[in-house]
């Protein structure tokens, strides 16, 4: 079976093409900020996306000849996790604003959807995105019903790593009761039992952990009272809890190589806040733990910070009490997304209707 896979990133387009398992193609076509800001919204730039990647294609020698293409989920309406066949109802709802931000994995069901319509048989697909929910019933509820809680987080390499380790094992991911960090620059966590993840935290729009560019969870009544202060608009104060906030704002950088290094200079400030997200970070692990009664078989860390011993190590000593820690560092979500569509086509799973 061939497979291409798409997945749209703020500052790059990522492509890949399977054979099977195989991986014979990899890309990370970058995008500088000016070359994307004439576009205005994240939407308009679909057809400069998939030229790139058609090009990319050509240049490469690999025939426009595939079974499926399947394109990084986008920010629509909250789903069950699982793959899903783009259909019209998804691409209507991305391209008219049934999305909850205008992010560039949106674009992903929509370039997809394209190029597989152009090859005969070709079959198109998203698989878990971001907005995957299938928090139970008490975690939806928040102090306010004007505001019941809802989940972004990263479905897609949470919930392939949690099988990555239930095979390592020889178990299905069904079985275990996990929880599961992804540690990027954004930051979210979530209990997983027995094959659905029953609690996860909006680790773009601030619930949680800070993190490297986000807020997480803030003081509501300060939160307020800045709104009304007359310093700031909407969308300055929107960048307060996602881009410029968490470690950004504290320590001018997102860029946790560079801020491990001032660590290692002696720079005691950047100790204190990293340390403090570390701290934030293992707090949310441990009330997982309570979410799943404390029937934990396994702690799973992932995401590009878990490349870090510093991290690692600080998280161990914290957590490291209520399970067994495992580390995957990084995240694949190319491989993911190819064995999902693969998973399909050769019957194992089914693909799910968006509607």
């Amino acid at each position: 079976m061939r497979i291409l896979v798409i997945n749209p990133g703020s500052t790059s387009t990522k492509m890949a093409v399977y054979e099977d398992e195989k991986p014979v193609l990899l890309r990370n076509i970058p995008h500088k900020a000016d070359e994307l800001a004439k576009f205005g919204d994240v939407t308009n730039q679909q057809d400069f996306r998939r030229q790139l990647v058609l090009d990319e294609l050509e240049q490469t020698g690999i025939a426009l000849d595939f079974d499926a293409v399947i394109g990084r989920g986008g920010l629509v309406k909250p789903v069950s996790g699982g793959v899903y066949e783009i259909n019209d109802r998804m691409l209507d709802d991305t391209r008219h604003g049934c999305v909850m931000h205008d992010h560039a994995c949106n674009l992903g069901c929509l370039i997809a959807y394209e190029i597989a319509a152009t090859i005969p048989g070709c079959r198109s697909f998203i698989a878990d995105p971001g907005v995957v929910d299938e928090l139970s019933p008490m975690a939806r509820i928040s102090g306010s019903p004007l505001m019941p809680r809802i989940c972004i987080w990263h479905a897609l390499n949470q919930r392939a790593i949690a099988r990555r380790y239930a095979r390592g094992i020889g178990r299905e991911y069904e079985d275990l009761n996990l929880i599961i960090c992804h540690l990027g620059g954004g930051i979210s966590v979530a209990a997983h039992e027995h094959g659905r993840a029953i609690d996860a935290n909006n680790a773009l729009d601030g619930e949680g952990p800070f993190s490297p560019e986000r807020a997480g969870s803030l003081p509501a009544a300060d939160l307020i009272r800045l709104c009304f202060s007359g310093k700031y608009n909407e969308k300055q104060l929107l960048k307060r809890i996602a881009g410029k906030a968490g470690l950004n704002a504290h320590l001018g950088t997102n860029d946790m190589r560079e801020i491990l290094e001032r660590i290692k200079e002696g720079d005691e400030h950047a100790r204190l806040i990293v340390e403090a997200m570390l701290y934030h970070v293992a707090k949310n692990i441990a009330a997982e733990g309570a979410v799943l009664c404390g029937q934990i078989d396994a702690i799973l860390l992932t995401g590009g910070l878990a490349h870090s011993d510093y991290v690692v190590s600080e998280l161990r000593r914290r957590i490291g009490f209520l399970a067994p820690v495992y580390v995957f560092p990084g995240e694949d979500e190319m491989e993911a997304l190819a064995l999902n569509a693969l998973a399909v086509l050769k019957g194992e799973r089914e693909a799910k209707v968006y509607d």
